[in-house]
């Protein structure tokens, strides 16, 4: 069969990794097709724990350079997407002086060793580390600590055996999907020959052809390309099979999360993230998030990545867990509202714990069969080293294109962060500009402002010029925003609204009657498009 279409680079696989290299090479001027076999960011990076963090806990492991990339990456992207990741004061409980300061040493070693205690001399030394390689682009305070008296004062409800807190800063991604379609939206901005296509996969791949198959539609195109990204993440040997590759570079765990509705706990929080150890060796975290409190997560590892869900045993652990740092405030399955689990794609590796995988990234290379076409392995990485590993990848594909780079993504402000007010007063006069807009309230304008970042205009302009109807379902959208989303933000299924443009789903909201609604609201859009 005759290639439909040549691309310089095609990416097989839109999740974070892929995305982000999709859009370094759009702002090199490279043409690429972007291809996943769902939605954008619709795998494992829509499942994690929603943090831009340095890695604090691989100082334990010695990975002082991904700590250091960690760190840096989370505060550019503080500066340019900070619509999305905004700072978040973090919580490290202390029980003990010494404790764990042997069992840190043979695992900064290499050596086997529980860790179900780090006492201040460790988590000092730690925060102290964490500073220093945070320093470059500088974007929150130092760490300080808390005695008894004041950790049980600004966390009430804290366990009294608790002898100290560690405050430092960490950053939150509010809407990890809408950040990943915002740098696709920029990208196709930047390189209109670019494409992107989802729910698409790869059928078959002979004599240098890449037959990519609509699974919506059964559509079939045929590819031609100088260089193939596999960036399938867990995926991605079974896309390497596809292609005719016969690999094992994945071994990936499967962490899972919860979302409960508690007002008790969200109070003690007081805004501030818990990232704890547990008795068990495990490390925990919860955190505010929309209202509720994100609870996560384990790490546990997966025969298949499609095969990953919240098991009853996992819900139950993540529940219970909380007990250990808020004895005080129970929680049950009738205080959950959602749960979500998605796999890490972390490297195959013969270990029996799986918290001892490393975290960082790497590139394999290969050659599509018959050809001297290079296959490039994106494997390993998380969202908040994104940026560099894609730069890493782009200038390894801009060196078989035999091309240089001409732009850095480092100082480019991402969607809906650009023109984004820095002060409160500049704030709420933007949120008073779109509620003008859209015919409503500063109110409206500010719930746009946090939802869109300043691309909020736009759905504030398409509010405007409806008849203001609200949906019956959930009445904090109206008809004419889920409509724009429908009809500008490459949506496909009344999933993708529901789970990767909105927060409905995040938040439990997604009832059959919203779905009813919102799947009426985006077949009337696709007909108008049609």
């Amino acid at each position: 069969m005759l290639p439909s279409r040549h691309f310089s680079v095609l990416i097989l696989g839109a999740g974070i990794n892929g995305i982000g290299t999709f859009r370094d090479l759009c702002l090199q001027g490279v043409d690429c097709l972007l291809v996943d076999r769902g939605d954008f960011c619709s795998g494992a990076s829509e499942a994690s724990s929603r943090l831009m963090h340095g890695g604090l806990k691989y100082l334990e492991t010695g990975e002082f350079r991904l700590v250091r990339q960690s760190a840096e990456e989370r505060n550019i992207l503080l500066r340019n997407a900070p619509h999305y990741v905004t700072p978040l004061e973090t919580a490290l409980p202390v029980r003990s002086r010494f404790g764990g300061i042997v069992p840190s040493v043979k695992r900064f070693l290499g050596l086997k060793a529980k860790l179900n205690d780090r006492g201040s001399v460790i988590t000092k030394l730690g925060l102290s580390l964490y500073d220093h390689f945070g320093r470059r682009f500088r974007a929150m305070p130092v760490h300080r600590f808390l005695g008894r008296q004041a950790a049980q004062h600004a966390l009430p409800g804290l366990d009294p055996a608790i002898s100290s807190v560690g405050l430092y800063y960490e950053a939150r991604l509010d809407h990890a999907e809408r950040l990943g379609l915002e740098l696709v939206l920029d990208a196709l901005a930047d390189n209109p020959r670019s494409e992107a296509r989802t729910y698409a996969g790869v059928c078959s791949a002979a004599g240098g052809v890449v037959e990519i198959r609509d699974r919506l539609t059964g559509e079939a195109h045929w590819i031609t390309c100088n260089v193939v990204v596999n960036a399938g993440g867990a995926w991605i040997d079974e896309v390497n099979a596809a292609l005719g590759l016969n690999s094992r570079y994945m071994g990936g765990t499967k962490g899972s999360h919860v979302v409960v509705d508690k007002p008790a706990l969200l109070e003690a929080l007081g805004g501030r993230m818990v990232y704890f150890g547990s008795a068990d060796g495990r490390v925990n975290l919860l955190y505010p998030f929309k209202g509720k409190v994100l609870i996560g997560s384990t790490d546990i590892p997966v025969g298949h990545p499609d095969e990953a869900r919240a098991s009853d045993e996992e819900i139950t652990y993540l529940l219970s867990v909380v007990r250990e740092v808020f004895p005080s405030i129970p929680l049950s399955r009738a205080d959950m509202v959602y749960s979500f689990c998605g796999v890490r794609p972390l490297p195959h590796a013969d270990v029996g714990d799986p918290g001892a995988i490393s975290r960082d990234h790497s590139i394999a290379e290969d050659k599509l069969p018959g050809t001297n076409v290079p296959v490039l392995s994106l494997i390993g990485g998380k969202w908040t080293t994104y940026r560099g590993f894609a730069e890493e990848a782009t200038d390894r594909i801009l060196a078989h294109l035999h091309t240089r780079r001409r732009a850095s993504t480092a100082d480019l402000a991402i969607g809906g962060g650009r023109d984004y007010p820095k002060s409160e007063a500049a704030r709420a006069r933007l949120a008073a500009e779109l509620g003008a807009l859209s015919r409503t309230s500063a109110e409206t304008g500010e719930r746009l402002l946090s939802r869109y970042g300043t691309r909020a205009k736009q759905v504030a302009e398409a509010i405007g010029r409806s008849d203001g109807r609200r949906l019956l379902s959930l009445p904090d959208y109206h008809v004419a925003e889920i409509a724009w989303i429908a009809a500008h933000e490459r949506v496909r299924t009344a999933d993708d609204i529901l789970r990767r443009r909105t927060d409905i789903a995040l938040k439990g909201e997604a009832n059959e009657r919203a779905k009813a609604e919102v799947e009426a609201i985006r077949r009337g859009e696709a007909a108008k498009v049609n």
